[in-house]
């Protein structure tokens, strides 16, 4: 109990500590404060709704649309509906980059959230560590990302610590030849790197470590280079549908070899009885198993929207929109009135500048929260539109 408070706490402290440099900022150059009117506060992420990740975006579609419409059905925050407007990156980076640089040029949003893709984090976080705008909970695990940084706030568990808890499981069960394939991507390459170290300190001598493209075109000649290799066991640290090739293609060409993988190597697939038997690590409850509170509020909040199929990824996203709306009820800048655009020079900068005050008081970024625990909803939610939409 005393860490499920110690984390949320440290979940607002550390979101409000990042609104004021925007939204002071935004105030002295025209008098408003982006993402934010008396209606409504604007939330963007940059997803993949199409290409190899498509599940990725369509989990923080489900999952946060639905909590945000389980928060704007009890009133919103402070009378204001939070909209979630999620634009399409395919999983590309320099999409990721044009759609934040848009966000920001037109001030669409007052926060971004769960932006996806390790390598899409790594070339849109200096634009907005730049801008000063928060981004809460992207869609990473990688170490790479998890610095000193003052506007991006982590709360997923990190990928190394999924990889090297998977390599000593493996290694411990006396498994000999373990084989690594890894999407060949930056999000790839920094797991074998981590696997390569983690198997190297316990004295084991991989069998193969294969480089699978971000589309899967080289799956059958990854799948031919493991059967030279006859490994006991393929670490899989791959994401996206190319994962799906490679569990049907070890299942059906190297029967009886053990697959593990991330909580992200399986995230948004179906899987049928062909790709079945699979271990892989978990970061959140159960989402079928109504066994904790925010379980039991993510299934009725996805079931208010129609939705009958439960994901880790939709129950991450879920968590993650509670984290911000946390942050957002703190954040004194939102319960203020929107600012009217400024009539003449320093017009409202005194009601700004109090705002800063109040809501910046604490400086110091989490840099990695792994068990928030979000209000638990009070009352049932009301069927209402989910509250999210795609900008072009």
């Amino acid at each position: 109990m005393q860490r499920r408070r110690f984390v949320s706490l440290a979940c607002q402290t550390a979101i409000v500590g990042a609104w004021p440099a925007w939204a002071l900022q935004a105030s002295a150059q025209e008098g408003t404060t982006p993402g934010l009117t008396d209606q409504a506060i604007h939330i963007a992420s940059s997803v993949p709704l199409t290409g190899t990740l498509v599940g990725f975006g369509q989990a923080v579609q489900k999952g946060a649309g639905a909590a945000f419409a389980e928060i704007n059905a009890q009133g919103g925050i402070y009378g204001r509906q939070i909209r979630l407007h999620l634009v399409d990156d395919g999983y590309d980076p320099e999409r990721s980059v044009a759609n934040i640089k848009n966000i920001l040029q037109e001030r669409k949003a007052l926060a971004l959230l769960s932006c996806v893709g390790t390598p899409n984090n790594t070339a849109i976080t200096p634009l907005i560590e730049a801008a000063g705008i928060p981004h809460v909970a992207p869609i990473t695990g990688a170490a790479s990302l998890r610095k000193a940084q003052q506007s991006v706030f982590h709360v997923r568990a990190g990928y190394s610590e999924e990889v090297i808890s998977l390599v000593q499981r493996l290694v411990g069960m006396g498994l000999k030849g373990i084989a690594v394939v890894y999407l060949d991507n930056g999000y790839g390459r920094e797991l074998q790197g981590v696997a390569a170290a983690e198997l190297q300190r316990l004295e084991a001598t991989p069998a193969a470590e294969l480089a699978l493209e971000v589309k899967g075109d080289n799956a059958n000649a990854v799948l031919q280079a493991l059967k030279q290799a006859r490994p006991s066991a393929v670490l899989l640290l791959t994401a996206g549908t190319s994962s799906l090739s490679m569990i049907q293609g070890i299942k059906q060409q190297l029967p009886g070899v053990l697959m593990a993988g991330l909580s992200s190597t399986i995230q948004g697939l179906k899987l049928d009885d062909a790709a079945s038997g699979m271990a892989v690590t978990t970061i959140v409850p159960d989402p079928n198993r109504g066994k904790n509170g925010v379980v039991r509020n993510y299934q009725a909040a996805m079931q208010a929207q129609g939705e009958q199929e439960f994901s880790q990824g939709s129950l991450e996203a879920y968590i993650n929109a509670h984290v911000l709306a946390y942050g957002l009820r703190l954040c004194v800048c939102v319960r203020l009135p929107a600012l009217p655009p400024a009539p003449a020079k320093g017009v409202g900068s005194r009601r700004a500048g109090a705002a800063g005050a109040r809501c910046g008081r604490a400086r110091r970024p989490a840099r990695s929260l792994f068990a928030p625990s979000p209000p638990a909803a009070r009352g049932r939610a009301l069927r209402r539109g989910s509250g999210s939409s795609h900008w072009s």
